[in-house]
């Protein structure tokens, strides 16, 4: 059976990385025969400069017709001036909508052989492994009306709208409570319902989902607090679910605790398990064409789209088993660097995951 596989590498540090994934993904398909064809395409900057446009319309019907999507970063600072329909993150954003990708999956592992490079202290960070799940299509991102307008007298206003459903509600949190209950039975929904009525609906919501959950403890907090508490505390958390932009902001915080966003993955699921997977890092243009970024996140990203959208358990497995093997022969790059380490360079880095599989 053959299934499609479409790469977006991107802007940046974007092909880069996505070309060291790609081998991986290369190396099991032949590995286990799983039939996977690949092709490119192009979005962000590297589109805009190619059609114009963020997201072609070549790209976006490539995309609903493939089985998953591997996107590497968009963006930079060459498309800062353009209108904000027209930069790079527009493609991003307009891939999410129109898959409705509502679901993003950011699990927060601190490695044990990168212990050392938390800038937190190793026993609060040691064996941190936190699943994120995000709400990504709606909230204040995507709600209507928005826009900057000019006031009596002159003075500009700029205004968004924070706007959830039930059903959005319900949906992002069905898949939270299931994936707490794959892993430790602890959810915590995160909200601000002590000052915003979308999050007191939120709350309400997820306490009326529990019901079809006894065997998942729920908990809330404050997004102030669940800010603090992943810095105090972070192995508190097994799960947390909460919505766009908190998720935006708290998914990054946890993927520092880690040592590097470099390491870290991410799904993007909708509701036929269709994904798109990225690391969680940007394009990071100030190291693009140096050949040292760190290609472990989207090599791992890969790893998450066999487990997650094509049902091949083993070859993820082995995947991130390769990673953990190249770690543990002290290779690194520059962002996970560590004394008696031995820095590697992307392309090297992607070789020696090859070589582990």
């Amino acid at each position: 059976m053959s299934r499609s596989v479409l790469m977006l590498p991107g802007d940046g540090i974007g092909p880069e990385i996505v070309a060291e994934a790609e081998k991986v993904l290369n190396k099991v398909n032949d590995q286990f025969d799983l039939g996977l064809q690949f092709e490119t395409g192009l979005v962000g900057g590297a589109a805009i400069d190619e059609t114009g446009e963020p997201l072609p319309s070549d790209t976006l019907e490539r995309a609903k017709k493939a089985d998953a999507i591997v996107l590497g970063a968009v963006g930079g600072p060459q498309w800062d001036k353009l209108e904000m329909a027209k930069r790079p993150e527009k493609g991003l954003l307009g891939l999410r909508s129109n898959l409705e990708l509502f679901a993003n999956l950011r699990p927060a592992i601190l490695y044990p052989q990168l212990a050392s490079a938390s800038s937190l202290k190793p026993e609060v960070v040691s064996g941190l492994d936190i699943m994120i799940v995000r709400e990504l299509t709606g909230g204040i991102y995507f709600g209507q009306p928005r826009g900057v307008r000019e006031l009596d007298g002159g003075e500009r206003q700029g205004f968004n709208t924070y706007i959830y459903s039930e059903s959005e509600i319900r949906r992002i949190g069905r898949v939270a409570f299931e994936a707490a209950q794959q892993r430790n039975g602890k959810l915590c929904s995160v909200d601000k319902a002590n000052v915003l009525e979308v999050t007191v609906l939120w709350r309400e919501i997820m306490e009326e989902l529990a019901k079809d959950y006894p065997d998942v403890e729920l908990s809330h907090m404050y997004v102030d607090n669940a800010a603090m508490q992943l810095v105090r505390a972070p192995k508190q958390f097994d799960v947390i679910v909460t919505g766009n932009m908190f998720g935006d902001i708290l998914s990054d915080e946890a993927a520092m605790l880690t040592g590097s966003i470099g390491m870290l993955p991410s799904a993007s699921l909708n509701s036929e398990k269709q994904g798109m997977y990225e690391p969680c890092h940007g394009s990071a243009p100030d190291i693009a064409g140096q050949g040292i970024a760190n290609p472990l996140a989207t090599i791992l990203s890969g790893a998450m789209m066999l487990r997650y959208s094509l049902g091949e358990e083993k070859a993820a497995e082995a995947i991130e088993a390769a990673v953990s093997k190249v770690l543990d022969q002290g290779l690194r790059t520059a962002d996970i660097m560590s004394e008696g380490a031995k820095q590697v360079s992307t392309r090297e880095m992607g070789e020696a995951v090859l070589a582990a599989l």
